[in-house]
């Protein structure tokens, strides 16, 4: 057969009858063929190829490409992936998603100086999840979630259930963690509860949790609850008191930050504020695909409404 009327059968198209159609579609079967889709769409001179950059180990992260899959693929754009880990940095991820001819780059959390950030954002659209970035990186489209909302909902719930000892390990440095601290202050604040803010130094990990847990129940007066940064620095606040054989949520009670699965787990069952992921991938995507496909864009940066969850870690004080 001509090269054409194979090309015919292989992208479906008119043409071809039924019956070409089982030989060719056969024989691709018996020799493994499988059509270069990244090919097709560079003779085209457009890859529809978006890269996203993500933390290896962040479960919010990967919760997060999930909903990314489920918008872009249906758009008909593919997905390229670059981890930034322990070994490998964000210059290097984002390097290697623009040597992929990706389009526009959606970047997950990226700790990167917002100058690095506006340097990529005048080659190709870029998109910033979860980091405020309050105009210091021009061109970079932001979405992310109402951090310091969040935080409130969390301080809001806990003092609803009698606790006013309520200490807060926070995110260091991490995107979203000066929001968090704020909403955290502020929801004391309100509550009448200013001087008794406590705030722990924290971070991304388990590692960061536990550092913060031990930190308050070495102190003279332990918190009756604590807001931690995300869920799975809150997974090592809950190993160093079951260690400590202090009852969750009997003694104290922990709240993450995130919903990821992790939280959903039957074991952790935490208590977290939850970040609408698909509605954060909604209008990542959406956002990159209208600055490639010339459409029309809103201004300013998009946020979005977090969300209490409740379970099992979370409890009126003993």
């Amino acid at each position: 057969m001509s090269t054409a009327l194979v090309s015919i059968v292989m992208r479906d198209a008119k043409g071809a009858g039924a019956a070409t159609r089982e030989r060719v579609l056969k024989a691709a079967q018996e020799i493994g063929y499988r059509p270069d889709a990244r090919a097709r769409l560079l003779r085209s001179h457009r890859s529809h190829l978006l890269g996203v950059q993500f933390g290896l180990q962040h479960p919010f992260h990967s919760d997060l490409l999930e909903g990314i899959y489920a918008v872009a693929e249906p758009a008909g754009y593919q997905i390229a992936l670059s981890a930034v880990a322990a070994g490998r940095g964000e210059q290097r991820a984002s390097d290697t998603l623009l040597a992929d001819r990706c389009e526009a780059l959606i970047l997950l959390g990226p700790q990167a100086p917002a100058a690095r950030l506006a340097e990529l954002a005048q080659q190709l659209p870029v998109v910033s999840v979860a980091r405020r970035l309050r105009g210091s990186a021009p061109g970079v489209e932001v979405v992310r979630t109402a951090d310091d909302e969040g935080a409130r909902q969390a301080v809001d719930h806990l003092v609803a259930l009698g606790h006013r000892d309520i200490a807060h390990i926070d995110g260091g440095r991490a995107p979203g963690a000066a929001d968090r601290r704020r909403g955290y202050r502020t929801a004391m604040s309100r509550h009448g509860l200013a001087d008794r803010v406590r705030v722990l130094p924290g971070g991304l990990t388990e590692e960061d949790g536990a550092a913060g847990a031990r930190a308050f129940l070495d102190a003279a007066t332990r918190p009756t609850a604590v807001l931690v940064f995300n869920d799975r620095s809150a997974t090592g606040v809950l190993d160093t008191l079951l260690r400590a054989r202090v009852a969750v949520p009997g003694e104290i009670s922990v709240v993450g930050f995130d919903d990821s699965h992790l939280a959903r787990l039957a074991h952790i069952d935490l208590t977290t504020v939850g970040q609408d992921i698909p509605r954060l991938a909604e209008l990542a995507v959406g956002r990159a695909i209208a600055r490639l496909e010339g459409e029309p864009t809103p201004t300013g940066e998009a946020v979005v409404a977090p969300h209490l969850v409740v379970r099992g870690t979370t409890a009126t004080p003993a």
